[in-house]
């Protein structure tokens, strides 16, 4: 009687399919990790946009003319590319001129999820898509969503 030795196609492909699913899994948890380092960072580079633009406009009182391009002429910032989101970021005071507020546009749903519930210390207050954030779930799914950050 002979013996046989080696793995049958059912057991290869059994193997193969285990491996698959590992793969598709340790993808997808890259692509979070990576997704959550992205928003850390974008959160860092908005606080230090916020810290810069005070102390810069503070020693006059006001925070009139602010804006993307007056920071770049000031060297507070070193480009108009938007921590993230869409191109069309701002910096504008408020009318009073007391405050500014620092907007992303083009955001998906996740990242307008992420600054909507952790709000950063160096803001006081987040508007998501024109409303307090923290009310009520305001975010769309599509990646049209704004996020203003409010200092004072």
């Amino acid at each position: 009687m002979r013996t046989e030795s080696g793995r049958s196609l059912i057991e290869v492909i059994g193997v193969m399919a285990i491996a698959g699913i590992m793969t598709v899994s340790a993808v997808g948890v890259y692509n979070m990790i990576r997704a959550n380092q992205t928003r850390t960072i974008a959160d860092a580079e908005l606080e230090q946009i916020a810290q810069d633009t005070k102390l810069l406009m503070e020693m006059r009182g006001t925070y009139e003319g602010v804006s993307v391009d007056y920071l770049i002429k000031a060297g507070a910032l070193e480009s108009d590319a938007a921590p993230m989101g869409g191109d069309e970021w701002s910096v504008v005071a408020s009318a009073d001129g007391q405050s500014f507020s620092i907007n992303l546009v083009d955001l998906t749903a996740g990242e307008c999820d992420f600054f909507a519930t952790a709000k950063p210390k160096w803001a006081s207050a987040i508007l998501v898509n024109g409303f307090e954030a923290g009310i009520t779930e305001n975010c769309f799914e599509s990646d049209t969503n704004q996020v203003s950050f409010i200092i004072e």
